[in-house]
Order: structure tokens, then sequence, then C-alpha cells
């Protein structure tokens, strides 16, 4: 937001160099966020600092933490959002943010977040602006449920990406560790796939002719960059024709089933 992007300017001057990486994330939806930034901060230099305002109320229950994970710096409120981001990771430092009593808080991400982060861009340690915790609330990613027989896997969309694509909480490795190479079928509401792509072409035969092709609308299902499940229609154009989510009229915490033979 453009007042986040002052008061930081206000603070550092011409030094700050900011990047927006999304603000389309559902009201207090923690693994929706979490996803966002855990495929982004990795492709940001060590010692970057992010700010996440998702459910950042100061309240008894939701503290203010600055953490220090894989090189980088979160600053996000203690309500189990950085233990989804770095589930393999264990924190470098934890500090429980305290220089509330020395600001008026309105707004905790412009009033408190900012400040930290200003601190820590210019070289300002991390325990000046806190005391020090052991740990965080932690969060247990929801996995994709396994029936007994063995046959079925049963995730749900966790995100839906701005060209409308859909992707599931089923990893790639979760799903050839169960699938085993059988034969499968992924149904999504009314929709099926019977072959999952590594990349949004390969569902293309590029050996027709531009005219034979068809691929405007092509529907496919790969794994992403993030080796999840996504479920995409090529060159989709949410704008005009429609995208993934709305033609297969998916939301986010829908089921997608994958069966398999």
């Amino acid at each position: 937001m453009a007042a986040l992007k002052g008061a930081i300017l206000s603070e550092l001057g011409d030094e700050a160099r900011l990047v927006d990486i999304s603000h389309q994330v559902s009201p207090f939806h923690l693994t929706e966020a979490a996803y966002i930034i855990k495929k982004a901060y990795q492709s940001f230099p060590a010692g970057s600092i992010h700010i996440i305002g998702v459910d950042a109320e100061l309240t008894p229950e939701n503290k203010h933490l600055c953490l220090k994970i894989d090189g980088h710096f979160l600053i996000c409120a203690d309500n189990g959002i950085s233990s989804l981001i770095a589930e393999e990771i264990n924190p470098e430092e934890i500090v429980e943010i305290n220089i509330h009593q020395n600001t008026q808080v309105k707004f905790p991400v412009l009033d408190i977040f900012v400040k930290v982060a200003s601190h820590l861009a210019r070289g300002g340690k991390i325990e000046v602006i806190g005391k020090k915790r052991d740990s965080i609330k932690r969060l247990k990613t929801v996995m994709p449920i396994q029936d007994k027989e063995q046959s079925k896997l049963i995730g749900h969309v966790m995100y839906i990406d701005n060209y409308g694509n859909v992707i599931t909480n089923i990893s790639e490795e979760i799903f050839e560790n169960f699938g085993k190479g059988r034969a499968f079928t992924i149904q999504a509401r009314s929709v099926k796939f019977k072959q999952v792509h590594q990349k949004y072409s390969e569902a293309i035969n590029f050996e027709n002719p531009p005219e034979r092709r068809q691929d405007s609308g092509k529907k496919l299902a790969l794994f992403n960059s993030s080796n999840f499940l996504e479920l995409a229609i090529y060159k989709s154009n949410p704008k005009t024709v429609g995208s993934a989510a709305t033609l297969f009229g998916l939301e986010v915490m829908d089921s997608v089933t994958v069966n398999f033979k």
C-alpha cells in the first residue's frame, strides 16, 4: 500500500529498495499467504527484510515477532505463519517486539513493522527491538488425505494466482510416492485430467500447424515451479475468456481428488 511505502521512504530515503510480493491475499488466510511468501522469499538476497501484514493486529495471543530465518528477516504476528513459511528450517533468532509502549499504535504494520524494518535496514541489531524467545506458534500444514485402500489422494486448493491457475496442496513427492507409477485420474468438480505435465507448453502438440493446435483454452494439470499440483488453462485470460478457477468452478479450500488404479 502507498502509506506503507511512504513511511519506509520517510525513514530510509532513497536508500530503500521496495518490492511488492502480493496485496491479493485473502483476508486472514495464513496458508495462502505462507505459500506466496515461501515461494518468493528465497529468490531475494540474504539479509532481505520481509514485512507480513496478514492477521497482524496485536492481541495477548497474537504478539509481534521479528525472526531471522534462512538468512532473511521476517516481521509478522505470532499467528503461526512463520512456521508455515519455514517448516523445515529452525529460526536463527526470534525476538518478541516490545517497542509498542514508545509508539502510538493504530495500524501495526505501519506503526510498528515499518520502524522495525527500518532499524534492521540501517544495520541495527535484532535484539534491540525486543526480547529473545525460544519458540514460535506452530501450525501444521494441512496434508492431503490418503485412503486406507491406497487408491485415493484427496487434497485441496490452497492458492489461486493472478492468472486464475489453481494450486493444490498435493506435492509432486507425495503424488509420486503414493501413486507408485499407477495410472490415475485427477478430478476437481466435473473436470478430469489423466496426465500431469512438467510445463505449460507440454500440453500443446507443436508438430501440428498453428491453426490446428487449439492452444487457447487447453486445460492441463502440471507440477509447478514449487512442485505442487496445479490445474491451469494454457494462455488463459481471466478478464476475457476466463481462467481455470472460474471455468472449473474452483475456490480456495475446494477438494481435488486423485484416483489411482
